[in-house]
């Protein structure tokens, strides 16, 4: 039998933390435990992507889908700084990510082929674990304290393992050396509430407001039933962070949207109106669609109390796990609806979601990327995920699609960075490979890392319950930055050189289909999720189609629910405004 290495006890520690697969690109320095999860037999599974990057956001990923640990794998040197975006990712949207890293340095240290210092190239992403292992016998404790770390701190953590420890046969653990600690796995997460004297506050400033404003973000995820019993208690609207957009129903009549740039305007007209505002597991950056200072009274719930008023000004903060702490709200909180203002709430949200149909209805050339989305929405599976890349494409999805309950979504959405869709789409999918996931691309994300990684869907697809996988593709050609009609986009040396994606998708063995008329558009979606294999749906789009971000307030609800002429003034002032924006856009 073979003696037993330290990487051996790598895949040890990995099933013993419950860790499916792993993610990575192999190489010398990482061989050892590559060739340690080869023989594990698929538990835990050893997933190669096409590049480090992606194969970092491919653990960010499952981490965001799953709620569970993500794991990546890499060599030294490049292969190491190649997972830098992958962890910021994590570091960012407060996911728990494990990198394992190898390094191979023969000779003294300074110089070395391929040789870049681990610690200090680690030092910000993974600021609160980066480690080395000395010895075989302290990979395991190691490898427990980072797991320990990531999933206590909700950040991206770095163990870095020397190929000689890798390769090194396995001590007696059972003799308590110098410098190996036992320990066992387990995740340290407590209950987290907030004091008795806190709730009441928030409970008594919550009661006596007449316009209350719920905003959820990613932290709410777990949360929704409590969410909707406390906005009907008070007669609550509702929004959503970009990142908090999967948590709630978005058919409910009092659910204004996504609020912030890529929003929707009756999220602005929200903030606009209300008197109290609860923020619940969201740190939305885009502060300038909140309420102005002053304006309202604030209650913030986060399990992070390093978060709590570092957007926006609080009155009352909760630090605690927002499911329990919305429960021990509403065991506080009097049934004390204002249905006047709800009303007020349900007219915004009905108006500009007539809108939205006159916006997708609009013509385009040659293609209106806002009514791609919209022929999605009304045929969106009950079930699965969906995978959001960086661009224009984010505006469409943020107020176009909408998400049946149930089905997850998540983007990189702090960070920011074009190429996360791909490897987002293929880590949902190796975890729930029973259901439909869909990635939705522009094609310079499609260019930077989309490509590459159809290799990867096509190398496992095949073994997927439910084959569907499908990636829209946005083709505008627009390489200028800007998008959106901001700039005339007809100047050659701003035009993104072409693709044929759909027939790359073609090219791998998967389907394919291009749809460059706007009648045509319902029956391609229809094609891609009947196929019996991954799909790549090429829409060529006008790149010329405004984004429109809102107006933070555009209308200030207040006015319009306190008098009844004023709400019809209002009304007719948005009307006269949106005739003359749908004129512009024609």
């Amino acid at each position: 039998m073979a003696e037993r290495t330290a990487a051996d006890l790598v895949v040890e520690r990995l099933r013993a933390w419950r860790v499916p697969r792993a993610f990575g690109y192999p190489g010398e320095a990482i061989a050892p435990v590559v060739a340690a999860l080869d023989r594990a037999g698929g538990d835990p599974e050893f997933v190669p992507a096409r590049h480090e990057e992606t194969a970092s956001f491919m653990a960010t990923g499952h981490a965001k889908f799953t709620g569970e640990m993500g794991v990546c794998l890499a060599t030294q040197g490049p292969s190491a700084v190649q997972l830098l975006n992958g962890l910021y990712d994590a570091k960012l949207d407060s996911k728990p990510v494990v990198a394992i890293v190898g390094e191979d340095v023969a000779g003294p240290l300074g110089g070395a082929h391929q040789e870049i210092g681990l610690s200090r190239l680690f030092a910000d992403v993974c600021n609160q674990f980066v480690h080395y292992a000395r010895s075989a016998g302290q990979v395991p404790t190691l490898l427990d304290q980072a797991f320990r770390t990531a999933a206590a701190t909700r950040s991206p953590v770095c163990v870095v393992l020397p190929r000689a420890v890798q390769e090194a046969a396995v001590p007696d653990l059972q003799s308590h050396a110098a410098g190996v600690i036992t320990a066992t796995p387990g995740e340290p997460l407590a209950r987290v509430l907030p004091h008795e004297v806190d709730l009441a506050a928030a409970a008594q400033l919550l009661e006596t407001g007449s316009r209350v404003a719920v905003v959820v973000g990613q932290g709410a995820r777990d949360a929704a039933d409590e969410v909707l019993a406390l906005a009907d208690r008070l007669g609550a609207g509702v929004a959503s962070s970009l990142l908090g957009k999967p948590v709630l129903d978005e058919r409910l009549p009092f659910h204004a949207g996504v609020l912030g740039e890529v929003g929707t305007r009756a999220a602005a007209e929200l903030m606009g109106g209300c008197d109290r505002l609860l923020l619940v597991g969201t740190n939305n950056p885009w502060t300038g669609y909140l309420p102005m200072p002053g304006q309202v009274r604030t209650v913030q719930i986060d399990i992070d109390g390093r978060r709590i008023g570092s957007r926006y000004p609080v009155d009352v903060p909760l630090v605690g796990d927002a499911a329990e702490t919305l429960r021990a709200l509403l065991s506080r909180l009097p049934d004390r609806p204002n249905p006047r203002w709800r009303a007020t709430v349900e007219n915004s949200v009905d108006r500009w979601r007539r809108e939205l149909a006159d916006q997708a209805a609009a013509p385009a050339e040659p293609v209106n990327p806002r009514l791609v989305l919209q022929e999605l929405s009304t045929r969106m599976p009950r079930t699965g995920s969906v995978a959001v890349d960086v661009g224009s494409v984010i505006y469409w999805y943020a107020r176009h699609l909408e998400l049946p309950p149930g089905v997850n979504a998540q983007l990189c959405g702090t960070l920011g960075s074009m190429g996360c869709a791909l490897p987002y789409a293929v880590a949902a999918k190796l975890a729930a490979p029973d259901e439909p996931v869909l990635a939705l691309v522009g094609d310079g994300a499609m260019q930077l890392n989309g490509l590459a990684e159809l290799i990867t869907v096509a190398n496992h697809w095949s073994r997927w319950r439910d084959p569907r996988l499908v990636v829209l593709v946005l083709n505008n050609r627009d390489q200028s930055g800007t998008g959106g009609g901001r700039q005339p986009v007809h100047d050659p040396a701003r035009r993104r050189p072409d693709v044929p994606y759909a027939g790359w998708a073609r090219l791998l063995g998967l389907h394919g289909v291009r749809v460059d008329r706007p009648e045509l558009v319902g029956a391609a979606w229809d094609e891609a999720l009947a196929a019996d294999r991954p799909c790549v749906v090429e829409a060529v789009v006008d790149a010329r189609v405004p984004l429109s971000p809102p107006e933070p307030a555009f209308a200030d609800l207040r006015g319009v629910f306190a008098d009844g002429d004023a709400a019809r003034r209002v009304r007719e002032q948005v009307d006269r405004q949106l005739s003359v924006a749908a004129e512009d856009l024609v």
